[in-house]
């Protein structure tokens, strides 16, 4: 079987949960429209204004595991976030300078209720500070952003060797923008240095990913419960702890569901 696109997600707010898509617009340079758009940044964040910097000045998973537990709606149109925890809303509110400040106040407030956090004993980080126009995609991990992928196949070897069979909740501690099927167990590692083709979309620019502790994280609960980093270097061999590919495009285009991929060298 060829293979082919399975899922899509983008992440509107840094940190935070999946948007599934039907279709994906990959800019050139290599980002997504409507991806990583907006982040709660701490205020001592060595950055002016909406700059990029390092997801370990804001908060994310990596430093506060319960906001898995946040649900998120992102309104790209209206350009309004509602937070809501256990299905009940905590806040909704749009960019302007009074819905920033309810935004952060309500985020503050949980996070702050937490046991995991990142900002108990570490007063020169507050007042947070929701960056980012909704509108450009400027806060993956990497400074020129990315497009993530995991193959399925790897995701289920992956899944056996942690004696998990959920394979698709699994594939949510990574945050990839794109799950393919298909293909062969960890063979999308092997495209590191090439280029390949999905849908439309050519990329000029591959590499691996390595991961850090917010693959621990329990995407329902929010709880730390999985050693994934020391499973994929222990039982696969692994000098750093590696799974999926991150990907640059020079011209972008569009990915749609169902989209085959090629390696073309």
């Amino acid at each position: 079987m060829a293979i082919h696109v399975r899922a899509l997600h983008r992440f509107p707010v840094k940190g935070f949960g999946a948007q599934p898509c039907e279709a994906l617009t990959v800019l050139p340079g290599g980002r997504i429209a409507g991806d990583r758009v907006l982040n709660f940044r701490f205020a001592d964040a060595p950055v002016q204004a909406d700059q990029w910097c390092k997801k370990y000045h804001g908060v994310v998973l990596v430093n506060t595991p319960g906001l898995a537990q946040l649900a998120l709606t992102w309104d790209a149109d209206q350009k309004r976030l509602k937070m809501s925890y256990e299905g009940v809303t905590l806040i909704e509110a749009g960019l302007d300078e009074a819905g920033r400040q309810q935004l952060v106040d309500a985020l503050t407030g949980y996070v702050l209720s937490l046991d995991v956090n990142p900002l108990v004993g570490h007063p020169t980080r507050l007042p947070l500070k929701l960056v980012g126009d909704g509108l450009a995609s400027r806060y993956q991990d990497n400074e020129a952003g990315q497009v993530s992928l995991h193959s399925l196949e790897s995701l289920g070897s992956l899944a056996q060797a942690l004696g998990d069979e959920s394979g698709d909740s699994l594939g949510l501690r990574f945050r990839h923008n794109i799950e393919i099927t298909g293909t062969s167990a960890w063979n999308e590692l092997g495209w590191a240095g090439k280029r390949i083709q999905i849908g439309e979309v050519v990329f000029n620019r591959i590499e691996t990913k390595v991961r850090c502790l917010a693959t621990h994280v329990n995407p329902q609960t929010g709880q730390r419960d999985c050693e994934l980093m020391s499973t994929l270097m222990q039982s696969f061999g692994q000098q750093t702890p590696t799974f999926g590919i991150g990907m640059l495009s020079l011209l972008g285009g569009v990915i749609r569901m169902g989209d085959s991929v090629r390696v073309l060298d």
